[in-house]
């Protein structure tokens, strides 16, 4: 759905990787604690944003246990889980609300520039909480590196 990145990790990422840490338990510990953040910040833009019919959506938006590995990169997939009452998935509920249901072509031959008509706004919810996530992960990130190196000396 969405990329998240963070500026000015490149910093943290040399120093582990001088310090042979980058696929270590501390880079781990740092995935999981920078995921928490961003579950957080997802959970509330959609808030905010009052995405909330039965919470199911909200509720549900959660990452695994386990950090996913493809060589040497790491990895945390961010989302709302599983399905609600009526069956729908979740992922695919904030999927909707994030793109919406009109194309941009379509909008373009009825020559509006603002959204009318049938169909769900594009949102791009998930970008403004990556967005706000950015600096609180890179906080915790530089927290618990610096904790790692002030143990390790």
């Amino acid at each position: 759905m969405a990329r998240f990145e963070v500026e000015g990790i490149d910093i943290i990422v040399e120093d582990m990787k001088r310090k042979g840490e980058l696929a270590g338990e501390t880079a781990q510990e740092m995935l999981m604690a920078g995921a928490e953040e961003v579950k957080q910040a997802w959970k509330g833009e959609a808030e905010r944003r009052k995405f909330r019919d039965t919470s199911a959506m909200i509720n549900s938006i959660g990452f695994p246990r386990s950090v996913k590995r493809a060589s040497d990169i790491m990895s945390i997939d961010i989302y709302p889980q599983g399905k609600d009452k009526k069956g729908t998935r979740n992922a695919e509920k904030a999927f909707i609300l994030h793109w919406g249901t009109t194309s941009n072509a379509a909008q373009k031959r009825r020559k509006k520039k603002k959204f009318s008509g049938p169909g769900i706004p594009r949102t791009l919810w998930v970008d403004d909480a990556d967005k706000a996530a950015g600096p609180r992960v890179m906080e915790v990130y530089t927290r618990i590196w610096d904790e790692f190196l002030k143990g390790r000396k």
